[in-house]
């Protein structure tokens, strides 16, 4: 996240706390897929409905982008 905000990217705080509980998951679970947006803590949240009201057309990236570089 540092480095997305250094080359000029912002994120609200709904983005941050969702990009969190995403970099949680992945640490448990070496990667993430669509289908864990239906589990907890993502559910509790709004799941999938919610993540792509938050996120829109970058989603897909973004959880492309996470999986690469957290699930080393």
């Amino acid at each position: 996240m540092t480095q997305q905000q250094m080359s000029g990217r912002t994120f609200t705080q709904e983005q941050v706390e969702w990009l969190i509980m995403i970099k949680d998951h992945i640490t448990a679970s070496l990667t993430i897929e669509m289908d864990d947006f239906d589990d907890v803590p993502f559910n509790q949240k709004g799941g999938v409905y919610r993540v792509y009201q938050v996120f829109r057309e970058e989603l897909n990236s973004i959880i492309g982008e996470l999986n690469a570089v957290l699930a080393v």
